[in-house]
């Protein structure tokens, strides 16, 4: 049982060498790549090392006649090997990236996109729980204080395990999110029905896109917003064609248009990685249903309540009555009930697969 851990375990014991090369560390993105598969590898060498040594004392057990321990091992060797089952089940290779966040507002005007920039505070407010780093890339700002766009990245800053990363959590954030509350432009005290579009891009590196220069239009333009900030006196705003794929990339949050070139790079970089993900996902198996991004974007997978401080998630039927908590970055449990039911898709493809 279990022979596909024995090459990991030798893997696992590769990477704790090269780690201890000074060489190793001299290449930050060669550093960060080998920690992470370190730190993804150590959960199950933990897990199965335990569940050797729970069946080893389970023998010796029944060898003793020890009933009570026998019925105690039993159970833990039992629920060792199905975690280690879970762990070892194929996973998205994109999980264990940093992520670009694109919020939109939506159905419903000035209130939607007051609901984009609540959106963002909650995904900010949640990186900030796991010790993430949030940056601003660019956005469109209404005279409320709200979002008609935004873009952010959100990156992880260390090597973590892939579960743990910003893509394998907030994936599953794709899609319309609805609000119903009470607008700060309602005098009448009317509860309203808005929405939000959110697009969560795994965050592509250099190494993972190559984009000739020669399949670029880059035309600069003066940035445009609210307040005539200064970034509004110059042709510094930029946009970005990528003339094969028809993708459109405009940035102009910065003063610089340097700046703002590099940001919209970043993000047609991570938009050319999805891009070539969804083609690779559509000719894969049914058992890949389960990814976020083979999701239909125009779906509505959420409904934030205000009046009944209620949030619903439609994919997994996840309800609770905390939405001023979620606001607030509380997602743990939205999240894990999606990641959950994600795992038990796959695990339901890999039986599918080997009864077939």
């Amino acid at each position: 049982m279990f022979d596909a851990v024995t090459p990991l375990l030798d893997e696992y014991a590769d990477l704790e060498v090269r780690l201890a090369d000074p060489a190793v560390h001299a290449d930050p993105a060669t550093a960060k790549r080998v920690g992470q598969r370190y730190a993804e590898l150590g959960g199950i060498v933990r897990t199965y090392r335990s569940w050797v040594e729970a069946n080893d004392d389970l023998e010796a057990a029944r060898e003793l006649e020890l009933t009570d321990e026998v019925a105690e091992l039993e159970q833990q060797t039992a629920d060792l090997e199905g975690r280690l089952q879970r762990l070892l089940v194929p996973r998205d290779p994109a999980d264990g990236k940093d992520v670009i966040v694109e919020i939109k507002g939506g159905e419903g005007g000035d209130e939607s996109a007051l609901f984009a920039a609540d959106l963002l505070r909650m995904y900010s407010r949640f990186a900030e729980t796991r010790g993430w780093k949030v940056e601003l890339l660019d956005s469109t700002e209404t005279a409320l204080g709200g979002y008609k766009s935004v873009t952010a990245s959100v990156k992880s800053g260390k090597a973590t395990d892939p579960s743990e990363a910003p893509f394998a959590l907030l994936k599953f954030e794709g899609g319309v999110h609805r609000v119903q509350r009470v607008p700060v432009t309602e005098s009448q005290g009317r509860i309203h029905t808005s929405a939000a579009g959110v697009l969560v891009l795994p965050e592509a590196e250099d190494v993972d896109v190559q984009i000739n220069d020669a399949d670029l239009r880059i035309d600069v333009f003066r940035s445009s917003g609210p307040g005539g900030q200064s970034v509004n006196t110059t042709d510094s705003a930029v946009r970005i064609t990528h003339l094969p794929t028809g993708i459109v990339v405009s940035c102009q949050n910065e003063k610089s248009q340097l700046q703002n070139k590099d940001q919209a790079m970043r993000i047609l970089r991570s938009r050319l990685l999805e891009a070539a993900q969804a083609a690779a996902d559509a000719e894969a198996s049914q058992a890949r249903r389960s990814q976020v991004r083979t999701v239909d974007r125009s779906e509505r997978v959420r409904t934030y309540n205000f009046p009944e401080n209620r949030i619903s998630d439609h994919r997994t039927g996840f309800k609770a009555y905390n939405l001023d908590a979620v606001m607030d970055g509380a997602l743990g449990d939205v999240i894990a009930s999606l990641v959950d039911a994600d795992l038990a898709e796959r695990l339901d493809a890999l039986a599918d697969g080997g009864a077939s």
